[in-house]
């Protein structure tokens, strides 16, 4: 099974707290900082890198924690302001996070002249600058400390990953693998820089067109690589006996522990992300007076526009996973039939091990995409909420049933989030998915200049809900890569992102509404951004994006109140509907495409 379901659930031990804070006062400091993170600021950590779960109880996949001599605390965002409560033990407090800063907290909790601690490889430039900046002045040392004093007190802590990698088809990239590196090179020449240091595990496996198995769900291979702006040459640190049965010609292999050392004998400029190297390769590189260029990794946006091949691959793996999806809904429509005329329990895990051996029957999945979320009821409201075999409940009549989910194939990523009703919706429920999907609609059917943000467009999904007094609190859409991370930087639809859009990029678009206690709303499809489609009208001097939608599977129709959409919100949906049916003829058993019929007929 892809799946794995705790059978332990609740915190962890307290116990931990006092080990640490022993730990602590043995090295003299008087806080340490305790991130979801590894060395390299993935969002999803191998069992060995998972310090923050092992020490507080919480799962989610970001947040981080501090543990003072007298408290502890753990700093979520508003996706895990429900699910934090009843992970984490009373002993550790709650803190909105970015509304409070770990700088911040500090400042409030710390005596004139402490001693905070913190790994060098946990940590990034940006983070620990701002921790200076605030508590320095009242003489409270940051101090890089080593070994990480969590792992000092973990005594039966997972050994580092070693999975093995393997070579990406270059008919599916795209580009080859010096190709690549010849682009990132002339980059690096045509910003003054010399050398660049890559810490980002899915800009190493894009950029030599490799993939890895370090990370549940995520295709990438740990390691660090420093790539010469001179000859495009790389160097690349990381275990040997992972990349054993592959070759990399022209990559000079080094082992991960020879980083630092490498790095001391550079010379120029080196560009080093501030945002994304451990703190301690600026910090080694300063040291020995070598020329820093702090500057976003130099793979990010060549890996964010993807080529026609990408794109070509990753739309035939969305219509095999919308296949599996389909056949999944008509599976679930039937159970929640069972379900509402009393003849049997399924339980949200059952939801969960259905879907999951749908998409393993076509033959093509390797992983999923992340772990399924299927929360039914209450669950819903829990953004990233997570079933275990302690927290699992039963579908019941009247309730809301919200499936976010992907797959990873060799040709493409997925993600996918569908709200089923699960017997008859009442009117409250229909008036929220109904702005949700209103949300979804106007971003899909956007058109904007070129040179936008996707901070210039998250308003337009949450306009309805907003109208209502309503909003959600995450971003409208992430990136997304094909066969790497579900979770793909720069570009991203939300409040905050300033990355302008451009052809080629991936990103979703997933509005939502949470009812505390009662049911969760989202809609999610992958869109890609294209150059927008000739109108009559357009200024010719002005060009102009627009979105293609990737995903091709139906939205419940019992959850739409038809009279609160525009007509060409109506056409929208009904067209979708008929380009769902379209690109799944041939896929289905004829069942499941009679099913298909029923659930995209038009409104």
């Amino acid at each position: 099974m892809f799946q794995s379901f705790d059978t332990k659930g609740g915190p962890a031990d307290p116990a931990r707290l006092a080990s640490l804070r022993e730990e602590l006062a043995a090295r003299g400091l008087d806080a340490i900082l305790v991130p979801r993170a590894d060395a390299h600021q993935g969002e999803y950590v191998a069992p060995h890198d998972a310090r923050l779960a092992w020490l507080t109880g919480f799962t989610g996949s970001a947040g981080f924690a501090i543990v003072t001599t007298a408290k502890a605390a753990i700093f979520v965002d508003g996706r895990y302001k429900l699910q934090v409560r009843s992970e984490v033990a009373e002993e550790i407090t709650p803190v909105d996070w970015p509304a409070t800063r770990a700088e911040a907290w500090l400042d409030d909790h710390l005596d004139d002249g402490a001693r905070v601690g913190f790994d060098p490889w946990l940590h990034t430039a940006k983070e620990v600058e701002a921790l200076k900046a605030r508590l320095e002045p009242r003489g409270i040392e940051i101090v890089p400390v080593t070994p990480n004093p969590v792992d000092a007190i973990w005594t039966d802590q997972p050994a580092p990953p070693m999975g093995p990698v393997t070579l990406y088809p270059e008919e599916l990239a795209g580009r080859d693998r010096a190709e690549k590196c010849r682009e990132i090179a002339e980059t690096l020449r045509e910003a003054g820089e010399d050398w660049a240091v890559l810490t980002l595990p899915d800009s190493i496996c894009w950029l030599l067109n490799i993939r890895g198995s370090d990370i549940p769900r995520n295709p990438v291979a740990h390691g660090f690589a420093i790539l010469e702006a001179a000859t495009g040459a790389v160097r690349l640190f990381m275990h040997a006996e992972k990349l054993a049965k592959i070759r990399l010609d022209g990559v000079d292999l080094l082992p991960p522990e020879g980083l630092v050392a490498a790095l001391a004998t550079l010379s120029g400029k080196v560009r080093v992300d501030r945002e994304s190297a451990p703190w301690i390769v600026g910090d080694t590189l300063a040291s020995e007076g070598i020329a820093l260029s702090w500057a976003p990794d130099p793979c990010l946006l060549p890996k964010a526009r993807k080529t026609e091949a990408e794109l070509a691959a990753t739309r035939a793996a969305h219509l095999r996973d919308g296949a599996a999806m389909c056949a999944f809904l008509r599976w679930l429509d039937d159970a929640a039939e069972r379900v509402v005329q009393g003849g049997a329990t399924v339980m949200e895990i059952d939801a969960v091990r259905a879907l999951e051996e749908f998409r393993r029957a076509g033959g093509d999945l390797l992983d999923i995409a992340f772990d399924t979320i299927a929360g039914s009821g209450p669950h819903g409201a829990i953004v990233h909420y997570r079933v275990t075999e302690a927290t699992d409940r039963a579908l019941a009549p009247g309730e809301l049933l919200l499936v976010d989910s992907g797959g990873q194939y060799l040709d493409g990523t997925t993600d996918i989030t569908r709200t089923i009703a699960i017997g008859v919706p009442d009117e409250e429920q229909i008036a929220a998915f109904t702005r949700v999907l209103k949300g979804m609609i106007a971003v899909s059917r956007a058109r904007w200049p070129k040179g936008l943000a996707g901070r210039d467009l998250d308003a337009l999904a949450r306009a309805p809900l907003w109208m209502a007094g309503q909003d959600y609190d995450h971003g409208t859409g992430h990136g997304v890569g094909v066969y790497l991370s579900v979770h793909e930087g720069p570009q991203r639809l939300s409040r905050t992102s300033d990355i302008p859009l451009e052809p080629g990029m991936i990103v979703s678009n997933e509005p939502g509404y949470y009812r505390e206690g009662a049911w969760g709303i989202r809609i999610e499809n992958l869109v890609a951004v294209e150059p927008a489609p000739d109108l009559d009208s357009a200024d010719p001097a002005r060009d102009m994006l627009a979105f293609e939608t990737l995903t091709w599977v139906p939205i419940d129709r019992r959850l739409i109140d038809v009279d609160a959409l525009s007509p060409g919100e109506r056409a929208w949906i009904d067209a979708y509907h008929a380009g769902v049916e379209r690109q799944m003829t041939g896929r289905l058993d004829a069942e499941t495409a009679a099913w298909l019929g029923r659930a995209c007929a038009p409104l």
